[in-house]
Parts: structure tokens; C-alpha cells; sequence
């Protein structure tokens, strides 16, 4: 397939600071550890629109850097959160055979709950360091531009943030937060797909894999149930990317045991097509938006024969 529109394989390279955070949400007693990933080209006279990234059940702050880096290098500020209490604390010290229960317990309407006040409390944080002085940030964040990413658990975080609909209408949308990047999504119970999606105006692009199930729940979370996200969402800016064979593990910077390997293109595939989506959305980039709605995307992001890539 020839490409009709021509991009760069990868960003240019930019220096990347990173910098390990502690701030405290004393309204709740909670510390939302986050690791920052700062372009030099993030400036006072050219501030950086922001992307915000939640990590999955049992994860932290310091992964999906094949992401943040990326990011990075394309002149975005990553702002990468970590959620106690669903994080890398719930197993790190179990026994071996208590990890997936250690996990499954994790995975609980209170740790949701959390992880709905930590996305606010770090945009709030982050305006404030947007005027202090000799802070890493200051000056350097375009705050009128704020996406939201996350993989698994993060998904879940970033669909709540975009205004999912639970039962009697109650919402978590954060209404600072422009476009969103949801990588395994999937559904809560006792609502349906087009109840709880089908109203978001938002940008959404979706990610998921063809064996892209729940390492905990794989009743619960099917690949098709996964696809179903997508599927409920209103036309106008919505966009899907499903890799053939691809696990739950693609999106991540591990490997699961017992499971397939990752296959060579999926993170490239993800870097390159989700870098797009977010200039086309945070820059309002016209040639990213018209490259992101043509079959140009199979070629240039490496796509490979069954993988899916559609929009609408």
C-alpha cells in the first residue's frame, strides 16, 4: 500500500528530563506519586500541551516508558500517575500464589474510586506549578490542551474521566481533559455499551488485540466485550486500532507469563498511531487528522495482515 501522505517514522530526537514527584492530596491524605517526561523544547514562549497516563492493576509510575519517552520526543509533557492502593504495592512481597488475589482484591470499586480523585488532584497540581517559581514545570504546560491515556485499570480511569455514564447518570468527567487514548477498555456491569458511551463528543481512539482478555477475569473482560467501547461510541472523531493475536500485554512494557510474545510492530504501531491522534487533537493538526481517516495509517504505522484499523 503507498502512502499518500508523508510522516516521519519517529519524532526528532529531544532531549528528555525526567523528574520522580510526591504530591499530596491533603483533602484526602493521599500521595499520587507521577513521573514527568519533559521536552526541552517545552518553554515559557512555547509551552507543551500535556498527556496524562494511568497505569493498569498492579503497575506504577515508571511504566509504558516506551510511551512516555516517545511522547516526549514528539514535544508533549507526560504526566504519569501512579494509584496506591491498585499499584505495584498490592503484590510486590506477596507469595507467588497469593498474587492473583492479592490483585482480584485490588480491583475494587474503592481503588476506582481513588484513582477518580487522583486524575483532578494532578491537573489542579499542575496549575499550581504552572506559576511556581523554580519548579521543572513552570511556565512550560499549554493547560488548554490535556489528553488522558491509560492501559487496563487505566482505561478504565481514563473512560471515567471522559464521562462515562454509571447508573442514575452520575458521571466523573473532567471537563479540562480534550482527547483520550484507551487502551483495553472495557465495561462496567449492570449498564449497557450505548448507555454508558454513546453520548461522548470527545476524540476517543481505542486499542485493543484480538486475545486481548483480562489476566484476572477473563470471563469478565473478553476481547469482544473489549470492542464493544468502541463500538458504542458516537460518530465524529472516534477511532479503533485492533492487532491480530495481540494479548493484553501488547500495550505494556511487560511480558506475560505463559502467554504469547509480543509481536515486533505493536509498539511501534502504538507510538506512531497514538502520536498522531494527539497532535491531531491537541495541536489541531489538519494533516494528522486526514492522515489518521485513511488507509494510509496500515502502511505507516507497520500494520500487519488481520490487524484492524478503522474509524468513524
Amino acid at each position: 500500500m503507498i502512502s499518500t501522505l508523508s510522516f516521519a517514522d519517529a519524532p526528532s530526537r529531544v532531549e528528555v528530563n525526567e523528574h520522580l514527584l510526591e504530591p499530596v492530596d491533603s483533602a484526602r491524605s493521599r500521595t499520587v506519586p507521577i513521573k514527568l517526561y519533559i521536552p526541552s523544547t517545552a518553554s515559557e514562549s512555547s509551552p507543551a500541551p500535556v498527556i496524562l497516563f494511568s497505569h493498569g492493576l498492579g503497575g506504577s509510575r515508571m511504566n509504558s516508558v516506551y510511551l512516555g519517552r516517545h511522547w516526549a520526543e514528539a514535544g508533549y509533557i507526560g504526566v504519569f500517575m501512579q494509584h496506591i492502593g491498585s499499584d505495584e504495592s498490592v503484590w510486590k512481597g506477596v507469595p507467588a500464589r497469593e498474587v492473583m488475589t492479592a490483585l482480584r482484591n485490588a480491583a475494587s470499586g474503592p481503588s476506582l474510586k481513588d484513582r477518580q480523585g487522583d486524575v483532578p488532584f494532578v491537573i489542579d497540581r499542575l496549575a499550581q506549578w504552572q506559576q511556581e517559581e523554580g519548579h521543572p514545570l513552570k511556565g512550560k504546560m499549554d493547560l488548554e490542551h490535556i489528553g488522558m491515556s491509560g492501559h487496563s485499570f487505566g482505561a478504565v480511569t481514563s473512560q471515567d474521566m471522559m464521562g462515562r455514564k454509571y447508573p442514575f447518570n452520575r458521571s466523573f468527567a473532567d471537563p479540562r481533559l480534550d482527547a483520550f487514548l484507551l487502551m483495553s477498555p472495557s465495561l462496567s456491569r449492570g449498564s449497557t455499551a450505548e448507555r454508558q458511551f454513546s453520548h461522548i463528543a470527545a476524540p476517543v481512539l481505542c486499542m485493543t488485540g484480538t486475545k486481548d482478555d483480562s489476566p484476572i477475569d477473563p470471563n469478565r473482560s473478553t476481547p469482544d466485550s473489549r470492542r464493544e467501547v468502541y463500538r458504542a461510541l458516537p460518530i465524529g472523531d472516534k477511532f479503533e486500532l485492533v492487532f491480530k493475536d495481540g494479548e493484553h500485554h501488547a500495550f505494556s512494557d511487560a511480558t506475560a507469563r505463559g502467554r504469547g510474545p509480543r509481536l515486533p510492530h505493536h509498539h511501534g504501531a502504538i507510538q506512531k498511531i497514538s502520536t498522531e491522534f494527539w497532535n491531531a487533537y491537541l495541536r489541531d493538526d489538519q494533516k494528522s487528522k486526514s492522515w489518521l481517516q485513511s488507509s494510509s495509517v496500515e502502511h505507516d504505522a507497520g500494520l500487519i495482515d488481520g490487524d484492524v484499523w478503522q474509524w468513524k
